[in-house]
């Protein structure tokens, strides 16, 4: 049972992969622009760590890198200082290391759901609020005893920077649990930064 989950793991990492080249092949057809706009897209590199947070499993870091795609849905619209546009992100995330007591879990995952809204600014600079949830497969247990396949979600608070790349630096809460596949299941509460930097492209 444990092999055959590692097993499909692999296969997970492998198709991630793929998809990760696909996606820097896909740049190279469109046309860049500095800003989000209606119907453009986001391509980001990001790499983030944190620490294990009071409410779960204790002495615990992550680390983790991967990419972000982005679909920019609406223009700018919302009451006053709550003016932006609403984005649906994917996260793949190929590299995914837990860093336990018990031992160091390598593994990888998928994130679906990327709800983000980036508020509209005039500036070089514009905040952004995301929600996020996913899978994650783990070649060891997480936490110790538990499973080796978790289920993450998160909130996060950051900042875009930019120029002729798209910077940007966040923090979020990620919490790791298997959701009842396993009892106890005691889960994972991390409070991380993340750096990226990617390109906003315009519809062609």
């Amino acid at each position: 049972m444990t092999r055959s989950i590692r097993g499909a793991g692999s296969l997970f990492l492998t198709l991630l992969l793929t998809l990760f080249l696909t996606m820097f092949l896909t740049v190279t057809l469109a046309v860049a622009q500095d800003r989000p706009e209606e119907g453009g897209r986001e391509l980001q590199v990001w790499s983030g760590g944190g620490r294990s947070v009071p409410g779960g499993t204790k002495d615990t870091s992550v680390w983790n890198a991967g990419v972000s795609y982005g679909w920019i849905l609406t223009a700018p619209h919302g009451p006053g200082f709550l003016d932006g546009r609403f984005e649906l992100a994917v996260d793949a995330v190929p590299a995914f290391v837990i860093f336990q007591p018990a031992n160091t879990a390598y593994g990888g995952g998928v994130n679906p759901v990327g709800l983000k809204w980036i508020f509209a600014t005039r500036g070089h600079v514009a905040p952004y609020l995301e929600l996020s949830g996913g899978t994650l497969f783990t070649t060891h247990e997480v936490p110790a005893g538990t499973s080796t396949i978790n289920f993450t979600s998160g909130a996060v608070l950051g900042l875009y920077f930019f120029g002729k790349h798209a910077w940007s630096v966040d923090v979020r809460y990620m919490h790791i649990s298997n959701a009842g596949l396993t009892v106890p299941n005691p889960g994972v509460n991390t409070v991380q930064v993340r750096l990226g930097f990617g390109k906003f492209f315009g519809k062609k």
